[in-house]
C-alpha cells in the first residue's frame, strides 16, 4: 500500500523520523524558502488592491497594513489546509508533533510566533538557521510548537 502525507492514518504515531523516513524532510529548507517568496509577493498583491479600496490613506499605516494582510493570508492558510498557497505550490505541509494537521490554535500561535520573529529580525536569523541544521528542518516557533513542515509528496 503507497502512503503519502495526506494520509491521516499514517501520521497516528507523529511526525516521521527523519532518521528513518528522511523523504518527508528532503529540500524542507529550499522550499520553505520558496514559498516564503511566493506568498511575499500574494501579500503584496493583495495590499496593493486594498489600497485604492481605502481611497488611498492606507499609504500612511501600508507597513501596518501589510503586516495585517500577512498575518490573516498565513492563518488562514494554515487553519484551513495546514499550508500557505505558496507552501502548497512546493509541496509542503505543516503537522504538529501528534502528526496531526494544524487546528486553528495551532496555526495562530504559529503565525504568532512567525510575526514575531520577523518583528524583532534575530529570532528570525536564528530560525533561518534552524531550518538549515536541524534534522525535521524546524525554526524556533516549530520547536516551540512542535510543528514542522513536511513534503506531501512523500512515499512509502
Amino acid at each position: 500500500m503507497t502512503m503519502t502525507s495526506t494520509d491521516d492514518t499514517f501520521f497516528a504515531r507523529g511526525l516521521p523520523d527523519p532518521a528513518t523516513e528522511g523523504a518527508f524532510y528532503r529540500d524542507v529548507a529550499v522550499k520553505r524558502f520558496i514559498a516564503w517568496g511566493v506568498d511575499v509577493a500574494l501579500i503584496t498583491i493583495i495590499t496593493a488592491i486594498l489600497v485604492p479600496l481605502t481611497a488611498f490613506t492606507a499609504l500612511f499605516y501600508l507597513v501596518g497594513l501589510y503586516m495585517v494582510v500577512a498575518f490573516f493570508y498565513r492563518w488562514i492558510g494554515l487553519t484551513r489546509k495546514s499550508a500557505t498557497i505558496g507552501q502548497r505550490l512546493v509541496s509542503l505541509e505543516f503537522r504538529t508533533f501528534r502528526g496531526e494537521r494544524l487546528d486553528t490554535l495551532t496555526a495562530f500561535l504559529h503565525v504568532l510566533g512567525y510575526t514575531v520573529s520577523w518583528s524583532f529580525g534575530i529570532p528570525q536569523l536564528i530560525s533561518t538557521i534552524t531550518i538549515m541544521i536541524t534534522p525535521k528542518g524546524q525554526s524556533l516557533t516549530d520547536m516551540l510548537l512542535g510543528t514542522a513542515a513536511i513534503n506531501r509528496a512523500a512515499r512509502f
